[in-house]
């Protein structure tokens, strides 16, 4: 059976011209199903959990469309793909909420390292065990979830070396978060950052990959994927969901998978290459050279990638979403949104006509697959 799936959405708002403007009081006191971040400049909307990616696909397209046509009522305003302040802004921080005190706290700690856009996916697995065992599979192949996603080549208006500038800056708290043995491990180690105050709650956990639920850490029943830059095209989003589901269906069947099951390196050791991987992944994206956890080999984030797709579309064909898997060959071949950017800043245009392209693409693809795809879904 297909698991629950949805994806939690950030996005900024701003001018047409790619400046970024903080709405999100507005927005979230105008329209239902939006959620302010401690920063007013981005906005966010949760999907699902739904099984069906068709349903899924409108859940990703018909929130924005609504977003859009009240951001026209404010003015020239608009969504902003990316996931770094891109043309500037990152000098100061808009708090959207002055009376909670952690947003005060994540200010003064983090500033506007944190103002970024993301994707958070989220894959329902109800027992505890194995969505421990899920999160450490994940949490070892998350740099390449990253190398798919990368949209935030620019901060300020310059190109800043890393194709995921956002991961690169944001920092992973607490610092040092171990691949979990057990269900029991996680919560004893939850608590005691709780009780030194490395934590300040059960939402400050933020690393590539952990275990979610309704009542952390004891209520677990999902796995919450956040390395993921802002991707803007639905279809690359739902073929990277693809993915990750694949993935996990494989583990359920063959627990083997489970990086706790080889012998090359210890459970410290996976965590320091993980590490390490994601910062590659962070820098040069697809044309990472990551080390994989299973050989130790040094391997290029794209074929490992490849390899992955292979193993995993034969599960896809057999439950009915190859089709949502089979758009991972264009991001492939054509890169992904950071690689797409560079390349236009390559043959001599600006950073912000770059934006302004890539605000225009994203409201066309949202027309064009609602259009397409949308209405058969009420017939």
């Amino acid at each position: 059976m297909v698991l629950s799936k949805g994806f939690e959405v950030e996005m900024y708002t701003g001018t047409s011209r790619g400046d970024i403007i903080g709405l999100s009081d507005k927005i979230t006191a105008s329209l239902d199903g939006f959620i302010r971040e401690p920063d007013s400049r981005n906005v966010e909307y949760i999907t699902g959990p739904l099984y069906n990616y068709d349903q899924l696909l409108c859940g990703l397209v018909r929130p924005r469309l609504n977003l859009r046509q009240y951001l026209l009522q404010l003015g020239d305003y608009t969504l902003i793909p990316g996931s770094t302040l891109s043309l500037g802004g990152s000098d100061r921080f808009f708090r959207s909420d002055l009376t909670k005190k952690y947003h005060d706290y994540i200010e003064k700690n983090y500033g506007t390292k944190v103002v970024t856009a993301s994707v958070h996916i989220n894959i329902g697995i109800n027992n505890p065990e194995l969505l421990i065992q899920a999160c450490r599979l994940i949490r070892m192949e998350a740099p390449l979830f990253l190398a798919l996603s990368a949209s935030s080549p620019f901060l300020d208006g310059k190109f800043t070396g890393y194709h995921s500038t956002r991961w690169y800056i944001f920092p992973n708290t607490p610092e040092e978060v171990p691949l979990f043995t057990s269900h029991t491990d996680h919560i004893q180690w939850v608590e005691k950052q709780l009780a030194s105050g490395t934590m300040q709650n059960v939402r400050h956990l933020w690393t590539s990959v952990r275990p979610n639920g309704n009542h952390r850490p004891y209520n677990l029943n999902r796995l919450e994927l956040r390395i993921c830059d802002l991707v803007a095209d639905p279809l690359a989003l739902l073929a990277i969901m693809a993915l990750l589901e694949a993935r996990l269906l494989h583990l359920i069947d063959n627990p083997s998978l489970d990086p706790l099951s080889q012998k090359q390196f210890s459970i410290t050791e996976l965590s320091i290459i993980s590490k390490q991987n994601e910062v590659a992944a962070a820098k040069s994206s697809l044309d990472a050279q990551l080390i994989h956890w299973q050989d130790g080999k040094t391997i290029c984030a794209r074929d490992w990638i490849n390899e992955l797709y292979e193993q995993v579309m034969p599960i896809a064909k057999q439950y009915g979403f190859s089709c949502f898997l089979s758009y991972l060959k264009k991001i492939l071949q054509t890169g992904n949104e950071a690689q797409q950017w560079l390349q236009l800043q390559s043959v001599g245009i600006s950073t912000r006509n770059v934006i302004f392209q890539a605000i225009n693409n994203t409201r066309e693809w949202e027309i064009e697959l609602e259009e397409k795809c949308c209405p058969q879904l009420n017939t």
